[in-house]
């Protein structure tokens, strides 16, 4: 790749993520009214989130079973009101018995 391309593709980018984050405060100036929007909006960062971080626990672990366990057993622990270092350390927990399991077997 030339230096001309690279500078090219370069301003492209920058553009286009400067358009996404400049075009919302332009075009929406007052306070949002409508409560269905405003509680639409209020989950999306939840659901970024659930989306960046499910499919990382299925193919972190040795096998597709250990992580479909420790997400159970995340899941089951955090309605248990336990919380985030608790969660995460029963998650890593369960994962550890499955993976040895699974070598004992």
């Amino acid at each position: 790749m030339n230096l001309k391309d690279y500078a090219l593709f370069l301003l492209v980018m920058s553009g286009v993520t400067y358009l996404l984050r400049a075009v919302p405060f332009i075009l929406l100036k007052g306070k949002i009214k409508s409560r269905f929007w405003r509680s639409f909006l209020s989950y999306v960062p939840y659901t970024v989130l659930a989306a960046m971080t499910v499919p990382a626990i299925f193919y972190s672990t040795n096998s597709m079973l250990s992580g479909a366990c420790a997400l159970v057993a995340a899941v089951v622990a955090s309605l248990l009101g336990r919380g985030l270092v608790g969660v995460a350390v029963v998650a890593c927990l369960t994962v550890l018995g499955v993976d040895g399991m699974m070598l004992l077997l």
